[in-house]
């Protein structure tokens, strides 16, 4: 039984992580830790998210540094900020942990790209390197092996699990940069966003136009470029892409089926549509992104939809746990 911390337990990743592992039969929950200045400090996570009553009826405990908790546990997962994810992963993985971190902090091997994205100077450079990038389909032999898994942001998951088999397979003519326009739900702001995010204020609208930081995340580890853009939704959670690309000349339909089917035919979380595309309400609440497609000439439109919070978050926190340790790649999430 793997011991199991959980840090930044109270948002909502936090609350997806606690039904994920209180469940898993090879993890026990041995702490739920906020900041120490949090307003959540002392309280049930069940109080906060009260589907979790009767199942996880956990206290939300200070955390002021790690020697507290850090005694004896085996696996930490950290829902926390950029910032604090990159001071917290080395003192865990000092004390022998392995470090599932749901932030930025560590996505990209690169510590320029901290700088210009992100406006922090990253303060360990060879702990990057060392790093793994937690595409959990497709990083499955580094994953075997890692001490730190940077778990992909939410956005760039779906983009990726659509256009990386396409890009390899050589399916696509790159002169013309994939477009994706993408639609979150609010809870992607989370729990403690502020008024533009607050459900009654919100109105479909793009943010981050051209300088939003998944952009770099999703080309840097595609290797090409590619035009971005999210949109909020007033929805609370989900995640819709619609992608669109240009196929190079004389590739068909039928070649397009047969690269998503041999890339994804034995991945248990990857769901593929033989016709049609998928819709928000396929996934909420699951930890499947679900993707279809159509074509036209040498157009191509890729659609896929993932829980943010899920599949863009905790499920494929958890997946990478899975098989990091050598479980079932789906105990307890399906």
């Amino acid at each position: 039984m793997l011991n199991t911390l959980i840090v930044g337990a109270s948002g909502y990743t936090g609350a997806e992580l606690a039904a994920y592992i209180h469940r898993h039969p090879h993890m026990t929950i041995t702490a739920l830790t906020v900041s120490a200045q949090s307003a959540d400090a002392g309280k049930l996570i069940s109080d906060l998210h009260p589907q979790l009553k009767g199942r996880v009826d956990l206290p939300l405990q200070p955390m002021d540094g790690i020697s507290a908790f850090a005694k004896g546990v085996d696996v930490v997962f950290l829902a926390t900020a950029h910032e604090v994810s990159h001071d917290l992963a080395p003192q865990f993985l000092d004390a022998g942990c392995v470090v599932f971190d749901l932030s930025g902090a560590w996505r990209v091997n690169d510590p320029d790209f901290y700088q210009q994205y992100y406006g922090f100077t990253h303060q360990y450079p060879a702990l990057l390197e060392q790093a793994v990038y937690g595409l959990a389909e497709w990083q499955g032999d580094k994953l075997k092996e890692a001490k730190l898994v940077a778990v992909p942001g939410c956005y760039p998951t779906a983009a990726q699990l659509s256009l990386k088999p396409l890009i390899d397979g050589g399916l696509l003519d790159l002169n013309q940069w994939p477009v994706i326009n993408a639609t979150s739900g609010v809870s992607g702001a989370g729990r403690k966003a502020g008024l533009a995010n607050s459900f009654c204020e919100v109105s479909l609208q793009p943010y981050g136009v051209f300088t939003h930081r998944h952009r770099p995340e999703i080309a840097t580890h595609l290797g090409t470029e590619v035009i971005f853009t999210p949109h909020l939704g007033n929805f609370p959670r989900g995640i819709l892409e619609t992608i669109t690309c240009r196929l190079r000349s004389g590739v068909s339909q039928t070649q397009v089926a047969e690269c998503y089917a041999q890339a994804y035919g034995d991945k248990p979380l990857v769901r593929l549509y033989e016709n049609g595309v998928p819709a928000l309400k396929n996934v909420v609440g699951l930890p499947f992104c679900d993707i279809g497609f159509a074509v036209q000439g040498d157009h191509l439109i890729v659609v896929a939809a993932e829980d943010n919070l899920l599949k863009g978050a905790a499920a494929q926190a958890v997946q990478c746990a899975n098989i990091r340790f050598g479980f079932n790649e789906t105990e307890s999430l399906i």
